[in-house]
Formats: C-alpha cells, structure tokens, sequence
C-alpha cells in the first residue's frame, strides 16, 4: 500500500494557469478610450505651439482685453480693482493723445521759428543797407534741393516788396519742373492741391513759401521755373529759373 502511495505521489502532472475571461466589447472599449487620449494629447500639443508661435505683444494685448472684458468685472471681489484699471487705462489714453497733439505743436512752432528766423534775417539786412529792395515786388530767394526720400524734391520761395508804406500785394505763384525721365524732356505744372491751379499770395512786406513735388525715382529734375502774377492778371511780373542745388 506504501509503495502504491509513493508511485501515485511522484506522477508529475503540468501546470495549468487559470485567467478569466474578458468579453471582446471591453477590450474594444479599452482600446478606444486609449485612442481617445493620444488624440487629446496630440491636440494640447498642437495648441501649445500655435500659442508659442503668437507674438508676446498679441498675447499680452488678448490678456488684457479679457481683463478689461465688462464681463469679467461683474463679480463682486474684482469690481473695484476693474475701476482702478479701466480708469488707468483712460488716462493712459488721454496721455497719448495729449503727447501726440505736443508734438505736432512742436513741428508746427519750429516751422513758424524757422520762418520768422528767416524774416529777422531779412529785415536786418534791410536795415543795414546790405539788402536791395525795389519799391515793387521781388523774388528775395529761390532754392530747390533734392530731399533724402528718391523722387522727392522741396523748394522754397521768398518774395520781398520795398518802399514806405507799401501795399498789400495780392496775387498768385505759378510753377513748372523741367525733367528728364525715359530719355525724354518734359515740363510739368506744380498744381496747389487746394485750389487746383495756382498758388495765391498775400503779403506786404515779406512773404515765404515751402512746399515739396513727387516724381518717379527713375526721374531727374533739370530746372524749376516760377511766375509770379498780380490778381486778375494774365501776365507775369516776375520769372526766375532755378536748378536744383546739392
């Protein structure tokens, strides 16, 4: 019986591994939530690039738009601070504006002192016996000089009238540019872009004149021809031509 035992006891029989069954719709389940999230991540990505490659400047301009939105200043705890900032932002704007409208006063002023320096200068020369003036009008200077920008070109004019107790000259300038521009010559009229023809004048003792013409780049300006005509007249009391200087 002992020996029946022993052989029974050293019969070797295979191992067997017991796994429970999982139905295929949890499977199919798993692998769709797995697909789910790679496809989040793959779009968080995406947008983090698309907003690394926004500049700081729309970021921070889109930031405070929202902070500034009226509707993100209705809770209660951020109204206060929402007043603070929009009345900031207010005396920033007005701040702008007020820097803007001194700068123009400053380009205007010194356009105003540059002309008055001008007429200082003329009326001294007056006075020392230096200047020749007639007792009727006269060109006192005429200048035209290339600008810095191509095709762009600024002339001035100064007219001067003698005599003790001269009158109010009133009348009209009238210019023409001589150039060269595809091996050709031609000469154009300067038209006022206000009244479209001439440029009137009034003045009694001194008056002076700045203004610029565009042409093409590819252009060459030769010369610069002005009349100068009394009111209501159709001839020309005064011409001068000029090149332009360098």
């Amino acid at each position: 019986m002992s020996k029946l035992l022993s052989k029974n006891s050293s019969i070797s029989s295979s191992r067997v591994v017991v796994r429970p069954h999982i139905p295929w719709h949890f499977s199919l389940l798993a692998v769709a939530i797995t697909a789910l999230l790679l496809l989040l991540l793959s779009w968080g990505m995406y947008e983090a690039g698309s907003r690394s490659s926004i500049p700081k400047e729309e970021i921070a301009q889109e930031k405070l738009d929202e902070l500034f939105d009226s509707g993100t200043c209705l809770p209660e705890d951020r109204q206060e601070l929402c007043t603070q900032l929009a009345g900031l932002i207010r005396q920033l704007q007005i701040s702008q504006t007020t820097s803007e409208n001194l700068t123009n006063k400053v380009k205007k002023l010194g356009t105003e002192n540059n002309r008055l320096e001008e007429e200082l200068v003329f009326f001294r020369h007056l006075m020392s016996g230096n200047a020749k003036i007639d007792n009727d009008v006269s060109i006192y200077s005429f200048n035209l000089k290339k600008a810095a920008t191509a095709g762009i070109y600024r002339y001035s004019i100064s007219l001067a009238q003698g005599g003790q107790r001269p009158t109010d000259f009133s009348g009209s300038l009238k210019f023409s540019v001589k150039l060269q521009h595809n091996n050709q010559n031609k000469t154009v009229p300067l038209t006022n872009k206000n009244t479209g023809q001439g440029f009137p004048v009034n003045f009694k003792f001194f008056h002076k004149m700045e203004e610029n013409f565009k042409i093409p780049p590819d252009a060459k300006v030769e010369s610069m021809h002005v009349q100068v005509f009394e009111k209501d007249a159709d001839t020309a009391i005064l011409t001068q031509t000029i090149k332009p200087s360098l």
